[in-house]
């Protein structure tokens, strides 16, 4: 494209279109290549064309615009998340109308610890949506467990960790022990397998998947599918305890319960001796209060009815000055049912008396 300029005086002189449709042309003789980087600031609208997002160079901070058309970005079917790592194939353009540079992606592929991120989140989702994560699936954990199995690495921290603090709060407590790969090639199918023959040892009713930290690809093997799977199969309530707090493996995700540490796993299995006898002893001094408890109460009871009955009584009545006065057909209650002569008993709040009827008056 041949890019025309004006003449002033003996300067050439572009007008900014033109100039930037000359740079424009000239980039299209540049070949495709592979750049690779950091996804930052995707954006993408269902309105828009073509999806966007930045290159970042992790070593100095550099940046590089990225642009693709969505339908071949979406046949991708790539989940990119800031931070994921790519090796993006196009060639650079100018998007002359605004002078704007940047790379025209024809083709996306995730890279390094970026793919693997996303892999992981792929998985995540497609196990989220089977519902393995859902809280409704955690089974509680048994409050006295009759023997609880620790699956765990070679390394010795972990197993001591564990096994120290189980013994401290509960040294009655029995434990058996699988020491396997924990991290590497072979270390999620010889989890899984150790994780369903411990299930299955006799009195087992909890498993602990442990291991002391570690990096991100070290903990890698508690990401895989076949693991998180076993995890969510298997017959009695499993607790998580890999890595450190700032760490979530998609086993910590699927498992019964999760615990930061070896240590704190310890205080989720089992309870504390001696937290027990003090609440035993508490109950003990209660349970020895409570006959005489009671019997205050009985007592507290029978003298309220004791007084209700007392207001009640007719003597209440005859110690304020009344008289019960009866005749040989029951209490007389109308001056008309007697007649002269005819004899009569009083009683009185204290003591009674007989009497002749001289008169009646109406």
């Amino acid at each position: 494209m041949k890019v025309e300029h004006q003449l002033h005086g003996d300067r050439k002189v572009y007008t900014v279109a033109a100039f930037n449709r000359g740079v424009a042309s000239w980039l299209t003789r540049l070949p495709t290549l592979w750049i690779e980087g950091e996804v930052t600031e995707f954006r993408r609208q269902e309105r828009w064309q073509s999806v966007f997002f930045t290159l970042k160079d992790p070593n100095d901070g550099s940046c590089l615009p990225v642009s693709m058309p969505r339908n071949g970005f979406d046949a991708l079917r790539l989940e990119l998340v800031d931070g994921t790592t790519v090796h993006v194939y196009g060639r650079p353009e100018l998007f002359a109308a605004k002078g704007e540079f940047r790379l025209r992606a024809l083709t996306i592929e995730p890279f390094g610890l970026g793919a693997v991120l996303a892999g992981i989140e792929q998985l995540k989702q497609r196990l989220a949506a089977e519902g393995l994560f859902a809280s409704a699936r955690k089974r509680r954990l048994p409050v006295f467990p009759t023997r609880i199995a620790l699956l765990t690495g070679t390394e010795a921290a972990a197993k001591r960790d564990f096994v120290t603090a189980v013994t401290a709060r509960f040294p009655a407590a029995r434990i058996v022990i699988a020491q396997t790969y924990v991290q590497g090639p072979r270390a999620a199918p010889a989890l899984a397998t150790a994780l369903g023959d411990l299930a299955r040892e006799p009195g087992v009713d909890v498993v602990v998947l442990a291991r002391g930290g570690g990096s991100f690809q070290d903990l890698l093997p508690f990401s895989e599918e076949r693991l998180v799977r076993a995890v969510a199969d298997c017959p009695v309530p499993v607790v998580s305890a890999i890595g450190h707090e700032q760490d979530t493996p998609l086993c910590d995700l699927v498992a019964d319960a999760r615990a930061s540490t070896p240590t704190a796993a310890a205080r989720l299995v089992v309870p504390d001796e001696g937290e027990l006898r003090e609440r035993l002893r508490t109950m003990r001094s209660r349970l020895d209060r409570a006959p005489l408890l009671l019997v205050e109460r009985k007592r507290a009871a029978l003298d309220s009815a004791a007084g209700r009955l007392r207001a009640l009584s007719h003597r209440a009545t005859l110690r304020r000055g009344y008289a019960i006065v009866r005749t040989d057909s029951g209490i007389l209650r109308s001056a008309s049912a007697v007649s002269p002569g005819e004899r009569l008993e009083v009683e009185l709040a204290e003591g009674g008396l007989a009497a002749r009827v001289e008169e009646t008056r109406p």
